[in-house]
C-alpha cells in the first residue's frame, strides 16, 4: 500500500499544479492510499481532480482510497452530495463530530 498525503488548498488555484504529482502518483502501486487529512480548503477543482484520480486508476485496474479526510472536504463532500459516491470509509475523528 503506497499513501499520500495532500496538504493546504486543494483549489483551482491549486488543483492544475497538483494535478501532475497526483497521476505520477497512481503509478506507483496497485494499492493507493490518499491521506485528506491536511487538506484545509477544496472547491470544486478540487473535487474534480479527486474524481479524476479515482477514474484513472479505476481505468488502471489499480485502488486509491481517500483516507483521513478534513472537515473542509467533509463539508465540501457533503454539499456536493458525494459523500458515498468515492466508495471510502469517511471516518470523523474526535473534535470533528
Amino acid at each position: 500500500m503506497q499513501t499520500l498525503a495532500i496538504d493546504g488548498e486543494l483549489t483551482i488555484f491549486t488543483a492544475a499544479k497538483r494535478k501532475p504529482h497526483l497521476l505520477e502518483f497512481l503509478k506507483s502501486a496497485d494499492e493507493l492510499e490518499l491521506n485528506l487529512a491536511a487538506v484545509t480548503e477544496i472547491d470544486t477543482a478540487g473535487l474534480q481532480l479527486l474524481i479524476l484520480l479515482k477514474r484513472e486508476a479505476a481505468r488502471a485496474g489499480k485502488s486509491l482510497s481517500f483516507v483521513m479526510h478534513s472537515n473542509a472536504v467533509l463539508e465540501t463532500l457533503e454539499l456536493a452530495n458525494l459523500t458515498s459516491s468515492f466508495g471510502d470509509q469517511v471516518m470523523l475523528t474526535r473534535g470533528q463530530e
